[in-house]
């Protein structure tokens, strides 16, 4: 099916190809947009995209960015035809008054999103697109209302009913196994070797999502170690020439390491469906599995200290209660919490575990968080009520031992 699926999309692709009008070919990018959301033809509209596509493809920066100021600018909400049918739906509401307003508040860009994305591999050009939006927004504030309307789409096409869980393994073909070590962002990989320390052995185990539109583009994936007891240290994890346990002896499932992949779609949720993906089918496979943590870096602890004019001490003890400290009460200005690592994680109703010094002496973790790491632990019993207090109250859960060791020093909360 598979392949069948590919020879028809490499046919009507090329159809959609060989459809464009020549004329259209010196048009501008700006007029083929208006040409196609105006276009009633399947073929022709399709050609039309790809044709955008194509250009779009083959600009330079500067030329992008005028291409994102056109669709800010011009291919926004008509707001005095909206405010006209808003007042025809109060004056007269019914199911025509409704339509019209409908199809008033959307800006025409979305639309022009839509049609691209009808021609096969858009997708992924789409999701290009807007990584190319996302680099250029702190210096053109006025193009996060275009990405505010490409990340509304891209939540309903990135549904996690579309997505498909996959096991990645030694044996996964290389062209994907290429991209996890390049998306890899937590624990850098640094060869095939170290690859494969990750994915063959009967203890490891790892999980991407894909997207049937993005068949070998892997959106997030998640390592897993089998262990016995909960990790104190990556390193360990991560040992060259360590023994592997038997899965079947495994008590505990460690996600230590979840990287997203697509920066184009940066600020879509997919790694809390993951994980609880992950944590049904690995107690499916393994009955002995008690208890699944993390065991995650700290990236925010350094820059939180240095803003209070403080370092890491080296004793482990006070950088264990620092730490806590920072993990359970440091805040942002809207009440989560400073550590980005922290919000996700809490959100998804894990709870702050421990707290470990000299976890991660790679270079990164200590410019990080002086090599502390912290596991959360995802008890399924709590999941729900944990994640309905920090939504509702902020309130961050954490073990009896954590919130004494947050409770021994006096430090500012943000």
């Amino acid at each position: 099916m598979s392949l069948f699926a590919d020879l028809l999309s490499t046919v009507f692709d090329r159809r959609y190809r060989g459809a464009t009008e020549p004329d259209r070919k010196n048009r501008s990018i700006e007029e083929l947009c208006t040409d196609l959301i105006s276009n009633a033809g399947e073929v022709s509209g399709m050609a039309l995209a790809r044709l955008i596509l194509d250009r779009y493809a083959a600009m330079e920066w500067e030329e992008k960015r005028a291409f994102f100021a056109h669709l800010t600018q011009d291919q926004g909400i008509d707001t005095a035809a909206m405010r006209a049918a808003l007042d025809g739906f109060e004056q007269n509401p019914g199911k025509a008054s409704y339509r019209t307003l409908m199809d008033l508040a959307e800006p025409p860009r979305q639309e022009i999103a839509r049609r691209l994305n009808q021609v096969p591999g858009a997708t992924g050009q789409l999701v290009e697109m807007r990584a190319d939006l996302l680099r250029m927004t702190d210096h053109n504030p006025e193009f996060e209302m275009l990405d505010l309307d490409l990340r509304h789409l891209f939540s309903s096409w990135f549904n996690r009913g579309f997505l498909v869980l996959r096991p990645i393994s030694w044996e996964t073909p290389a062209e994907i196994l290429e991209k996890i070590i390049a998306y890899e962002a937590v624990h850098a990989i640094h060869s095939w070797d170290d690859l494969r320390r990750r994915l063959q052995p009967a203890d490891r185990r790892c999980f991407a999502l894909f997207h049937p539109a993005m068949p070998n583009e892997p959106l997030i994936f998640v390592e897993v170690a089998l262990t016995q007891g909960v990790p104190d240290s990556v390193q360990a994890l991560l040992a060259d020439g360590r023994a592997p346990l038997r899965a079947q002896d495994a008590d505990t499932a460690v996600f230590y390491s979840i990287s997203n992949c697509q920066a184009g779609l940066a600020g879509i949720s997919f790694g809390n469906s993951l994980i609880k993906q992950v944590v049904a089918d690995l107690s499916r496979e393994l009955d002995g599995l008690k208890t699944f943590v993390t065991l995650s870096p700290i990236p925010g602890l350094t820059r939180w200290l240095e803003k209070q004019g403080r370092t890491m001490p080296l004793d482990p003890l006070a950088q264990r209660q620092i730490t806590a400290h920072y993990l359970v009460h440091a805040k942002r200005p809207d009440g989560g919490p400073v550590d980005p690592v922290g919000r996700f994680h809490l959100n998804n109703g894990a709870l702050v575990h421990a707290v470990h010094a000299g976890a991660d002496t790679s270079e990164n973790g200590i410019r990080q968080s002086g090599g502390v790491m912290v596991n959360y632990l995802y008890d399924l019993a709590q999941i729900t009520q944990n994640h309905e207090k920090f939504a509702t109250s902020g309130t961050v859960a954490a073990s009896s031992e954590v919130r004494s060791l947050a409770g021994a020093v006096a430090l500012q909360d943000a």
